[in-house]
């Protein structure tokens, strides 16, 4: 130790290009440096979501939740199980080892759990997934005397404006129903045209689809030929053919039922300052850099309040 020190004292310039080093190398740390809230760790948990909307927890548990369970119990990698059945949803938790290669676990829990057959009809495509922690960074409300759908759209157009920001992956718009097509069905115009409920909910599966329909070989290459008739508004579903008479005549759902752009059912109502209100949340994912999301977001917004409303 001495001697490193008599070194250094004989030989100034040496030591003054080691400070020099150590304080670049330090400064150029600082700069580069991811700044987190929290440390950064990786959470092995595959999460497998089934939705089975309108049925009862119990009947949750028996026709998803333990299905799922009796498919992905003692696979290779899995330490632990949970299961919660909660109205119209079956959540499946999957805790691995943390040795586990996680994207083969992932790979056969979907398998598995894809090639259940005794779902009930009702339920819809499960999902599975890997679970990602996010800490939310910055939270901004919307607010307004307006409607509900306005609301909305205003916070998906800021959503996206967030999202094109280099640096962030993950905003949510939260706190606001999901749209919703209403389909409020006569029973007196059922009787009058002589068709069941079950006509019309098979008229309605069958006529909002997007379908493929194989490739067409030509001397110019090959051509994809594809059906696209997905329906996405209340307009759009109300020339869906629900009977067609012996004489040509149709019946459309527009003369069975009533249609309307909407909001699922439920109870949530968002307020801010007295005035109904929706939240976005922006958050930090991996090594993005907390400080610089909150600094864009802060600059983005003061960027929309100079710029005056047309």
């Amino acid at each position: 130790m001495h001697t490193a020190i008599r070194w250094f004292a004989h030989n100034p310039v040496a030591a003054n290009l080691l400070m020099v080093l150590l304080l670049l190398g330090g400064s150029f740390g600082a700069i580069t440096t991811n700044q987190e809230e929290f440390p950064n760790f990786d959470v092995k948990v595959v999460n497998v979501r089934v939705p089975y909307l309108g049925a009862a927890p119990i009947e949750v548990e028996r026709s998803v939740c333990v299905r799922v369970e009796e498919a992905i119990e003692g696979l290779e990698g899995i330490e632990k199980l949970r299961a919660t059945a909660t109205e119209g949803m079956c959540n499946v938790t999957a805790e691995l080892f943390t040795d586990a290669n996680e994207v083969s676990v992932l790979n056969e829990i979907k398998s598995r759990v894809d090639g259940i057959n005794s779902f009930p009809v009702e339920t819809e495509k499960p999902i599975v997934s890997k679970l990602a922690l996010t800490r939310r960074v910055v939270q901004i409300a919307i607010s307004g005397n307006t409607d509900e759908r306005t609301l909305k759209e205003i916070a998906r157009e800021m959503r996206d404006d967030i999202a094109a920001i280099e640096g962030i992956s993950q905003v949510a718009v939260d706190y606001i129903r999901p749209y919703e097509i209403s389909i409020e069905v006569s029973e007196l115009e059922l009787r009058r045209y002589g068709i069941t409920l079950e006509q019309v909910s098979n008229a309605v599966r069958q006529s909002s689809l997007d379908m493929p329909g194989g490739t067409l070989k030509t001397t110019s290459g090959e051509i994809l030929i594809r059906t696209t008739g997905q329906a996405y508004w209340g307009q759009e579903f109300e020339d869906v053919v629900v009977l067609t008479r012996m004489d040509g005549t149709r019946v459309t759902l527009r003369d069975v039922a009533t249609i309307r752009d909407t909001f699922e059912e439920g109870d949530l109502l968002a307020q801010f300052n007295g005035a109904r209100g929706v939240v976005v949340n922006v958050s930090q994912v991996g090594s993005e850099d907390l400080i610089e999301i909150a600094e864009d977001v802060r600059g983005l917004l003061d960027r929309q309040a100079c710029v005056e409303p047309k």
